[in-house]
């Protein structure tokens, strides 16, 4: 019999708070000597994004569970992850399913902090849309309802080839289903699982000790999980996402692309909320780590990535890329490019000007066109 959750000693508002990133898988799809993982999404590494969702919680600890090229990925979230993540690495040796690497995962958690009783946050690598305020919400509604576990679900118009959620008479989730696995009265079911789930830490490991191979692969998939909490007398609850999209995983260079588009949008509606003009934002690409000043002019074609900084008034574009450059209040830049360069303020790049590695212009300056600026800071 699975472990009772037992007397609780604090208010569910004060249970400790973790989280786990499922993060080994090859991703084969991919078809990249690069771990899945870190395939870049507006700039950056995917599982950062996931990172970036997670520093919005009170999340006293995150364990990374690595797996393929483990080594890369460990390096890179130890160089950028929020500073402010408290973050250990595990390694899943062999790729035996996401429920494998939950339970290699949780030997990295105490089980000893308040008799087992924090909330963990499960949630892969891959899923990069993931937006803070949902997670916060998964997390409320799990202790609200004191549940064993909560699994974020979506609904979709063509559910196929995804794993389906049933429900018990009184609207319960009993069990969560592979798509081909599903009984023949079970067809039409719209309801969906994503990878995303909240679990009470005490019940999680006697709960995967139970889990059974399924499919041919024979992986211990966690969704599982779901059946094994119920036939125990466990509360299983869900929450809906209001947008599927954000529970969008990352397979394939076809989904990359997808999920670069959106969060390309959403990038793009955040800095003209705060004061960005954008002339076609469908032409207008910023990295996540670009910072723009209020009153910033984005004409179409142009590609801003890396710490580029972006001061009060500057316009660039048309057809502009800048990479890691600094440009200074009024600056304008067009139909130009610049990398590792600083464009002082009101200065005048343009058209079809080349600011190479180490480019200063100064304040007021003017960089006509056709003219090249390199790592000597002289024109040719």
């Amino acid at each position: 019999m699975l472990l009772g959750i037992g007397c609780q000693t604090t208010s569910m508002a004060d249970r400790p708070l973790s989280a786990v990133v499922l993060a080994a898988g090859e991703g084969t799809r991919m078809r990249s000597a690069r771990p899945k993982p870190l395939h870049r999404l507006c700039g950056r590494p995917m599982i950062l994004h996931v990172l970036d969702a997670l520093a919005e919680l009170p999340v006293g600890k995150v364990v990374v569970v690595v797996g393929h090229r483990g080594e890369w990925v460990t390096k890179t979230l130890t160089d950028h992850a929020p500073p402010s993540l408290s973050i250990e690495f595990v390694e899943q040796p062999a790729q035996l399913g996401t429920g494998d690497a939950l339970a290699v995962g949780l030997t990295a958690l105490p089980d000893d902090a308040f008799d087992g009783e924090g909330d963990v946050v499960v949630l892969p690598g891959d899923a990069p849309l993931v937006r803070p305020p949902t997670l916060a919400a998964l997390v409320r509604h799990h202790r609200a309802s004191d549940a064993a576990s909560t699994l974020l679900t979506a609904r979709l118009e063509d559910a196929a080839g995804c794993d389906r959620v049933l429900r018990g008479r009184d609207g319960s989730v009993v069990a969560v289903v592979e798509d081909g696995e599903l009984a023949e009265a079970d067809d039409d079911v719209a309801e969906v699982a994503t990878p995303i789930h909240c679990f009470r830490q005490g019940v999680l490991a006697p709960a995967l000790r139970r889990l059974r191979p399924t499919g041919l692969s024979g992986e211990h998939s966690l969704n599982g999980i779901y059946a094994v909490l119920h036939d125990a007398g466990y509360r299983v609850e869900s929450l809906a996402l209001s947008d599927p999209m954000e529970a969008a995983g990352v397979n394939d260079r076809a989904q990359l692309a997808v999920a670069e588009a959106e969060l390309r949008d959403r990038i793009n509606e955040r800095w003209m909320r705060r004061g960005v003009t954008m002339w076609d934002p469908e032409r207008t690409y910023v990295d996540a780590t670009v910072r723009l000043a209020p009153d910033v002019v984005l004409l179409p074609g142009v590609l801003l990535q890396g710490d580029t900084v972006v001061d009060r008034g500057a316009e660039i574009g048309p057809e502009c890329q800048l990479v890691d450059t600094e440009v200074g209040e009024g600056a304008t830049l067009s139909r130009c490019t610049a990398e590792r360069a600083v464009v002082g303020a009101h200065a005048r790049v343009g058209p079809y000007a080349v600011l190479g590695p180490g480019s200063v212009v100064g304040p007021s300056e003017l960089v006509g066109p056709f003219s090249r600026m390199g790592a000597d800071d002289e024109r040719r």
